[in-house]
């Protein structure tokens, strides 16, 4: 099932959206840490953001800029400040859309429906995979892990996408071999086994220490 964030420090309203919205079958998770906002995006992981612009510490538009730093995922903003202006600049930060308050949950909740619609049901790929607070950006090659980026390679980049793609599951040795050289000539298999102690490392760099696991005689997981 979809995931909503909603960032509203009104603590009245975020609970009347998110109730209203789990009644149709969605998980709401509110923002606590209005210091660290990315934080608890990066853990939760969700498909979409409801968010407020005026908000303690940084405003809404700061956390949409630095959400799309890592993600591209649908941003609706929703505030009482919808003059034209804000709704211009809310655009501009990257926002997907603008709700005024009051909220009228029905309007929300059809909002919000034909932005997943059109975001997840037509065959748009997520742009983003999540595992343990580590974000791996499909655009940019990039992964982001407690506000480190780590700058990947071609053969990192392929490792980590299909690993985590398969989190859970074994990726057999042969499987990433063909994702890495997509070639007719013979690879050894030491080359792959250089690349991933090389990887690690700089997983371990960034403070991600057995990100990725090895299956003696089957391959490698990430779990």
């Amino acid at each position: 099932m979809y995931r909503i964030f909603v960032i509203e420090d009104d603590v009245i309203i975020a609970s009347l959206m998110a109730k209203h919205l789990e009644k149709w079958g969605y998980t709401v998770k509110s923002a606590e840490k209005f210091h660290d906002i990315l934080d608890e995006f990066t853990e939760f992981d969700p498909h979409i953001v409801l968010l407020d612009i005026k908000l303690p510490f940084y405003n809404g538009y700061h956390w949409c800029t630095e959400i799309r730093k890592i993600s591209e995922i649908p941003v609706i903003f929703i505030s009482s400040a919808a003059d034209n202006m804000n709704i211009v600049m809310a655009m501009h930060m990257g926002g997907d859309d603008f709700i005024a308050k009051p909220v009228d949950l029905d309007v929300l909740t059809a909002k919000i429906q034909a932005m997943l619609r059109r975001t997840y049901d037509m065959g748009s790929k997520i742009p983003v995979l999540e595992h343990r607070g580590a974000v791996l950006n499909l655009h940019d090659t990039t992964l982001v892990y407690e506000g480190n980026v780590l700058e990947l390679t071609k053969n990192d980049f392929r490792i980590l996408q299909t690993l985590m793609e398969n989190k859970g599951k074994i990726v057999s040795r042969d499987t990433l071999m063909t994702k890495l050289w997509q070639m007719d000539y013979y690879v050894e298999e030491n080359t792959l086994t250089v690349n991933v102690t090389r990887l690690r490392k700089k997983l371990e760099s960034i403070g991600l220490q057995d990100f990725i696991k090895t299956k003696v005689g089957l391959g490698y997981i990430i779990e």
